[in-house]
């Protein structure tokens, strides 16, 4: 099985929305939050930075 170097639009949805409601419950970003007050804002910068801790099974 080889790595695919992009996620579709749907991949990306569930990742972002899985690591904002993660964060919503308490759990510590992984940046520094620069007076963002939504998980998803958050959760969305973490994913383009490429240090959201979450692995896509196809």
């Amino acid at each position: 099985m080889t790595a695919v170097p992009f996620l579709n639009k749907y991949e990306r949805a569930r990742i972002i929305g899985a690591r904002a409601l993660q964060l919503a419950f308490g759990a510590p970003p992984l940046l520094e939050v620069k007076g963002e007050n939504s998980a998803m804002s958050v959760a969305l910068r973490e994913l383009e930075m490429g240090i959201i801790p979450l692995v896509v099974m196809r």
